[in-house]
């Protein structure tokens, strides 16, 4: 595996932990958790408070069909107790609580101990001494008034509406405020804060006569932003420019001609590739899939730790790497929940499968010193486990190829943009995957939509057929908020960057067909 660097990623100049949630009793909490642990009998010990805020606005037609706010709120405490996992919880936020939360974490360990059949040895870590770490945003979604919220979506769906042939539009944002508190009793305490949000709209137009429909929807990644991204305000996303081209899209969409199935060259825009590197790398290279932890719910991996240093994942040209660092990433933290830094490390070079995401658990098992960071609980609730970093798939470093030169390249193909729908096998392996927008490609130019596009593979002939990668101006974060693990089931928020791609020679489906229409 290769050497894990640590480069913990810093947030906005001048910007602190919320004072609201400072102001909690972390301290002493964290002092009376760990003191009835130890003396209870927990060779490690820690504590975590957990605080989610999340707001969801949804218009439908310029009008507000819902807003919804919620506060999750709680600590956990999780022992060792010779060498068994014990955890317990709690929503009140007082010392005595804590230390009789603590004393339950001991008696489920010792309960358990006799079934455990795998001693837990954690991975050494540095000792942080109370430190804090903001995310990077400029402007809090929380601190702007909601009736202006709801005033930009009205704005931006009117703008559809008013476009000929859009007869109806659904606009949303889901804003994300997390902070926790964590303390162990090797003596690290950690105070971090992430803001994360999610905008989306979408145009529909109906064919009455045909019994159809159509969408066309923008793409705009959730992202680690604050409310400036909504706004376009810093920047990074035209929301003018999308607002005014969808109708467009959405038009020729309705008009273009089905596609013809076979195999295809294909060059895949990053709006689209994020969720093909999330289903076929993400979670096939999640250690705890890869030996067997969620094969009764979430599935297995091909990519077993055999195989490591040996499976040919992809062409040469591949560098993927696991992040926790990335800049604006929704998987950036300075730190995971088991007081492990952010880091940033590699999974597949040249081509080749060389690591794996793991928590301080795992780290071991596989022989290694240090854990890469990668635990986290998606509530007070629930206990932390191995989740996904921030995955990516690297451009090319020597040439900033852009999309149009990929697209110069293909005689006879398809330029992909936008994801839709998808499907993978509890393998990771077997996977098709479907699209916002397919241009022809005829002679190195685009040549008009088609639709009812599908693309089909295996992981490693994908990848194995990748000849080219974009430069770095091709390279952009795709994401999600929802990708979900474990029983009972969690919650993480992803990012993926990666540049466009071209592949050869990839399998097409007509979804049209394939449906029996």
């Amino acid at each position: 595996m290769a050497e894990v660097s640590t480069a913990i990623s810093e947030g906005r100049a001048g910007r602190a932990v919320d004072a609201e949630f400072r102001a909690l009793p972390l301290g002493a909490l964290a002092e009376a958790a760990l003191a009835a642990a130890r003396a209870a009998g927990a060779e490690h010990a820690d504590l975590r408070v957990h605080r989610l805020r999340t707001q969801s606005i949804r218009l439908r037609d310029g009008r507000v069909e819902a807003v919804t706010d919620s506060t999750d709120l709680g600590f956990a405490v999780r022992v060792i107790v010779d060498g068994t996992w014990g955890f317990a919880s709690h929503a009140a936020l007082s010392p005595q609580h804590a230390a009789a939360v603590a004393r339950q974490a001991v008696e489920v360990a010792t309960a358990l101990r006799e079934l455990n059949r795998d001693r837990v040895e954690l991975a050494a870590e540095p000792r942080y001494d109370d430190v804090e770490w903001v995310s990077g945003y400029d402007i809090d979604p929380f601190e702007v008034p909601t009736a202006h919220k709801v005033g930009l979506l009205q704005d931006y769906s009117e703008r559809l509406a008013a476009a000929d042939g859009v007869d109806h539009v659904t606009a949303g944002v889901l804003q994300v405020k997390e902070q926790t508190y964590y303390a162990d009793t090797t003596g690290t305490i950690v105070t971090q804060q992430r803001v994360r949000v999610h905008p989306e709209l979408e145009a529909t137009t109906v064919d009455s006569a045909a019994g159809v429909f159509e969408t066309m929807r923008t793409l705009a990644a959730p992202a680690g932003r604050g409310w400036e991204y909504v706004t376009g305000a810093d920047g990074v996303w035209n929301w003018d420019d999308e607002l005014a081209r969808i109708p467009g899209w959405l038009a020729e969409k309705v008009k273009a001609p089905t596609v013809v199935a076979g195999p295809t060259d294909l060059v895949v825009d990053p709006t689209n590739l994020w969720l093909t590197i999330h289903e076929s790398i993400g979670h096939a290279t999640e250690y705890d899939r890869a030996i067997g932890y969620e094969s009764a719910y979430a599935g297995t991996s091909f990519a077993t730790p055999d195989k490591l240093g040996t499976l040919r994942y992809g062409t040469p040209i591949m560098q993927v790497t696991g992040d926790r660092t990335e800049p604006f990433g929704l998987a950036t933290v300075g730190y995971d929940d088991e007081g492990v830094a952010g880091q940033r490390w590699d999974l597949v070079r040249d081509g080749v499968l060389v690591g794996y995401q793991l928590d301080r658990a795992f780290a071991p098992r596989l022989g290694l010193e240090r854990s890469n960071g990668c635990s986290y609980a998606d509530s007070a609730h629930h206990v932390p486990i191995q989740r996904m970093a921030n995955v990516s798939l690297a451009a090319d470093p020597e040439n900033d190829t852009s999309t149009e030169e990929l697209i110069s390249r293909v005689e006879d193909g398809l330029y992909i943009v936008g994801d839709k729908s998808w499907s993978i096998d509890m393998q990771r392996y077997n996977f098709q995957f479907t699209g916002q927008r397919f241009f022809r490609i005829r002679n190195g130019e685009l040549a008009g939509q088609v639709r009812d596009v599908a693309y089909q593979a295996t992981t490693t002939d994908f990848w194995g057929a990748m000849e080219a990668v974009g430069g770095p101006s091709t390279w952009r974060l795709g994401g999600a908020f929802n990708c979900g693990k474990a029983q009972p089931g969690q919650v993480a928020a992803v990012s993926h960057g990666c540049p466009s791609i071209l592949v050869r020679g990839i399998n097409v489906l007509n979804t049209r067909t394939e449906a029996g229409r």
